[in-house]
């Protein structure tokens, strides 16, 4: 509905004929010690006891102090312009956009922003079905990434795919320095 939970910076690295094109997907980073949570005035914006940054939209009043103390510009506020945007301008919503409006009708004069599909994985693991390993309790963005480079897990879980990956492929966090700590990491 108008709204881009994940936004992609790409730049470059090397010098050509041995350059090489860097992709990052920027989401929310779902962090640690969330200055957005810091800043929410209501307690809408809160951490999750697994570590999801979440907004309860009884709460929120639209404020945005937390989309000024994102430091990762990570949130949307939802208004009718918002609602209404589309994805191919003067083209009308498409197919997906009509169903994603249904499937998550978000109130209006709220902040919204990307949840790790809590909805998705909380009823997964009511099923008794793992994050990170059984797709329907996985975030929708890691299921359908077309090069699996977008992969889900337990940061607690020392043995975790996630954690292993990290290990080995030395995982990076986004601007560690605003001391968010972040549980998104990257991965060259």
């Amino acid at each position: 509905p108008g709204v881009f939970f994940n936004r992609v910076l790409i730049g470059e690295t090397g010098k050509f004929p041995t350059s090489s094109k860097l992709i990052y997907p920027i989401l929310c980073n779902h962090c640690e010690d969330a200055a957005c949570v810091e800043a929410c005035p209501t307690g809408a914006t809160y951490v999750r006891e697994d570590g999801i940054v979440a907004i309860d939209d009884t709460k929120c009043v639209g404020c945005r102090a937390c989309m000024v103390a994102c430091p990762y510009q990570q949130r949307t506020y939802y208004d009718e312009k918002t609602k209404n945007r589309e994805f191919f301008p003067g083209q009308g919503k498409t197919e997906m956009e009509t169903i994603g409006e249904k499937l998550y009708p978000f109130k209006l004069g709220t902040v919204i922003k990307c949840n790790f599909c809590s909805e998705r994985v909380d009823e997964g693991m009511k099923k008794g079905l793992t994050p990170g390993k059984d797709e329907d309790a996985t975030p929708a963005c890691v299921n359908i990434c077309p090069v699996g480079a977008r992969v889900f897990g337990d940061l607690d879980d020392p043995n975790s795919e996630i954690n292993r990956l990290i290990m080995e492929k030395k995982g990076k966090q986004l601007r560690k320095e605003f001391g968010t700590e972040p549980a998104v990491y990257y991965i060259d």
